[in-house]
């Protein structure tokens, strides 16, 4: 939705300016927050004009479970009180886009059927950053109708070695 990316922009090159000392600490924080904000049901209570700033930091902290660093607070608290709080998640994702694109690397999302370990994650990442020609961020999420192999996906480049690709494939050539 360009509106919501229109309106993170703002905040989160902002942000990333102001925390330009501490970019990976205010990267983990503002991660984490992103995913509390999230919540259906927290989005809601933000937006119920019954609630007050005070009241929803209140409970982001909660969720939390580590105390809100002072700049934390007063972001989160600018958010709600200019009614932002559903961006949060946007403003993350760009906060990341910047933060990437001053280390010169880039996030990539490894979709596996299986669940890959550590040796197997790190020699698949080296092959990926040789393959990209670039530092890569890794994360893996499961996707078990892939049936075997990987997925991966880097900004908007796709390799796609999965068997149910391979399948489609096939099916394709089949056809024709």
């Amino acid at each position: 939705m360009a509106e919501l990316a229109t309106i993170a922009r703002p905040y989160a090159e902002a942000l990333f300016k102001a925390s330009s000392s501490d970019v990976a600490g205010t990267s983990v924080w503002l991660d984490k927050m992103a995913a509390i904000a999230a919540n259906p049901q927290l989005q809601q209570f933000a937006d119920n004009p019954k609630a007050t700033a005070e009241q929803v930091l209140g409970v982001v902290a909660g969720v939390f479970g580590a105390p809100l660093a002072a700049h934390a607070q007063n972001f989160l608290g600018a958010l709600l009180d200019n009614g932002r709080f559903s961006v949060l998640p946007e403003i993350a994702k760009q906060f990341r886009a910047l933060a990437n694109a001053k280390s010169g690397s880039s996030d990539a999302v490894v979709y596996s059927a299986f669940p890959i370990d550590a040796a197997a994650l790190a020699s698949v990442a080296a092959a990926l950053e040789k393959r990209f020609g670039r530092k890569l961020q890794v994360t893996v999420q499961q996707e078990p109708e892939l049936i075997g192999g990987i997925r991966v996906v880097v900004g908007d480049e796709v390799l796609d070695t999965s068997v149910k690709a391979r399948l489609e494939q096939m099916k394709v050539a089949l056809a024709a």
